[in-house]
């Protein structure tokens, strides 16, 4: 049975804070040599505020395939980020929603900045916790319950997983592969992208 996965999309989302992680996701097959004939083991679906056309960063137009009203039950959740967190992470529909589906699902995981909209529903007190690195110091100001990790790519405590800023959003996909479905699915997903497989869980780039 496929994971279902429930990747949150809004108007000025980083585009590759979504679309690496539905990439991954999407893209993964548990036997490499059956690619073309079999399905990966997530079922991504984009969930929005409203069911309307949704307008990223840069103006990709994107159409999710449930609300808030209608999402279906979700075993991961997913929360990216960009400009449009600024105004989301104080929301109460957003931070009801997220609280609630957080109350359901196996994985809970951020790309980002979606990293302060969980802070802001308090779900990332007393959690290790990392985001995008020009907003770590914000992070560590205004949420001083969560414990900013400013050293990983990605960093999961408990059943929650947040990575840094845009294409960490990948790396963490990679991640979840591996958590479910073991190392070797993980670099076959990684090599089908031709995307380099991260050994060691450290920032590419030092800032």
């Amino acid at each position: 049975m496929q994971k279902v996965v429930g990747v949150f999309v809004f108007h000025d989302i980083e585009v590759l804070d979504f679309c690496g992680p539905f990439e991954v996701l999407s893209v993964t097959r548990l036997d490499e040599m059956k690619r073309a004939e079999t399905l990966s083991p997530f079922d991504v679906k984009l969930i929005s505020i409203k069911k309307e056309v949704i307008f990223t960063k840069g103006n990709m137009k994107i159409i999710p395939d449930f609300d808030f009203e209608d999402c279906p039950k979700l075993d991961i959740l997913i929360v990216p980020g960009g400009m449009g967190t600024r105004k989301l992470m104080y929301d109460e529909k957003v931070l009801d929603f997220v609280k609630q589906k957080s109350k359901e699902v196996e994985l809970l995981s951020s790309v980002c900045t979606g990293s302060l909209i969980l802070a802001n529903a308090k779900l990332l007190e007393g959690v290790q916790a990392t985001t995008h690195w020009k907003s770590l110091q914000r992070m560590e100001e205004e949420f001083k319950n969560v414990k900013v990790c400013r050293d990983k790519h990605f960093i999961e405590d408990k059943n929650i997983i947040s990575s840094a800023g845009i294409s960490a959003g990948i790396d963490m996909a990679l991640y979840i592969v591996k958590k479910y479905f073991g190392e070797k699915v993980s670099r076959a997903t990684a090599k089908h992208m031709e995307y380099p497989y991260l050994e060691e869980n450290k920032r590419r780039i030092e800032f």
